[in-house]
């Protein structure tokens, strides 16, 4: 696959390949990369999209804000040209309803498959449905100009687009709670202090430093990453019994391959 190689641009999302590393890119600046059931479908389509050569997902937003969150007019009875409103929606059936908020989380679920790593590049403001999409990666980096905040709460709604698991993963249940509760704004020092950041740098390390963390993680070999990864992300469900017979599993089939004895 040639260098650079765009394989989707419309709706404020925009994929372009680059051999093992795929960039995902928001690029409605002049909205700050407001939120929309368009955008979070063409998110999902960048993820059917990847090619199997591709190890590392960076998701960065153009712009000084990374994502302001859901666009306002999703509240209007308008809404957006050829969507239902938002009120139109909570005039359905509950499964219709269900339905719909489902399609719209497939844009956040595929950001955390086995195969890959995803790193968010978050700079500005990370608002809301922006909070729960950076939440949605594995990794994020951030500059010293983050401000996340999760303001569905107090708009009378709660995180629906798959925000909740991560958050409570990283800051454990009574802090995600609190930001939840009052919207207030996280920063960059406490993001990295509290597991919301992995990497918070200056502005100008920021692209220097997201473009190190690719080239490390491209560094391990692919299949023993992929093994790690289904490790540690199945661990919070295992017992510590469970965790060792699946850490003898993983080893023994990194063995057997390196041995050239895999089936």
């Amino acid at each position: 696959m040639a260098s650079f190689d765009s394989l989707l641009d419309k709706d404020g999302v925009r994929l372009t390949v680059d051999d093992a590393i795929a960039t995902v890119t928001l690029t409605n600046p002049a909205k700050r990369n407001a939120q929309s059931p368009a955008l979070w479908r063409a998110l999902a389509e960048a993820g059917r999209l990847l090619p199997g050569t591709v190890r590392v997902v960076v998701l960065r937003a153009e712009g000084k804000s990374f994502s302001a969150g859901l666009d306002r007019r999703a509240f209007t009875p308008e809404g957006f040209d050829g969507e239902p409103s938002f009120i139109d929606l909570a005039r359905g059936s509950d499964a219709e309803l269900d339905a719909a908020i489902a399609e719209y989380q497939e844009g956040f679920t595929w950001w955390r498959r086995s195969d890959i790593v995803s790193v968010a590049a978050v700079q500005g403001h990370a608002i809301g449905a922006g909070f729960q999409l950076a939440l949605a990666c594995d990794l994020r980096v951030v500059a010293d100009d983050v401000q996340f905040a999760m303001r569905e709460t107090g708009l009378g709604l709660v995180p629906d687009l798959t925000g909740t698991h991560p958050l409570v993963g990283l800051v454990g249940y009574a802090r995600a709670l609190e930001i939840c509760a009052t919207g207030r704004f996280v920063h960059a020092e406490e993001a990295q202090r509290a597991g919301l950041a992995n990497i918070a740098v200056p502005a100008d390390q920021f692209d220097a430093t997201v473009t190190e963390l690719a080239a490390a993680l491209l560094a391990a070999p692919r299949d023993a990453l992929i093994e790690t990864k289904a490790l540690l992300q199945g661990a919070a469900g295992r017992t510590y019994e469970e965790q060792r017979a699946a850490e003898r599993g993983a080893q023994a089939r990194r063995l057997r391959d390196l041995a050239g004895l895999s089936d």
